[in-house]
């Protein structure tokens, strides 16, 4: 439940987070390190994909071949 509620960040807190991050790393450093965060997750994001689809092939095949058997069953 709590990791549900730290999605839902309003204005406030998300301007209060880029504050901090503002001070701590400086002006210079935070847009590379926003882009270094958004390479990674592209990154991640590719990687799941890539890691589903042989999943979603199987779910595709099962499905036929329910198919065709429910096609037999009515026969």
């Amino acid at each position: 439940m709590m990791a549900a509620q730290l999605l839902f960040i309003g204005t406030t807190e998300l301007m209060l987070i880029a504050g901090i991050a503002l001070l701590l790393f400086g002006g210079k450093k935070l847009p590379e390190m926003m882009r270094g965060m958004g390479r990674g997750i592209s990154e991640f994001k590719k990687g799941a994909k890539e890691a589903t689809e042989p999943f979603e092939e199987v779910k595709t095949e099962i499905e036929g071949a329910k198919k065709d058997i429910d096609e037999v069953i009515k026969e």
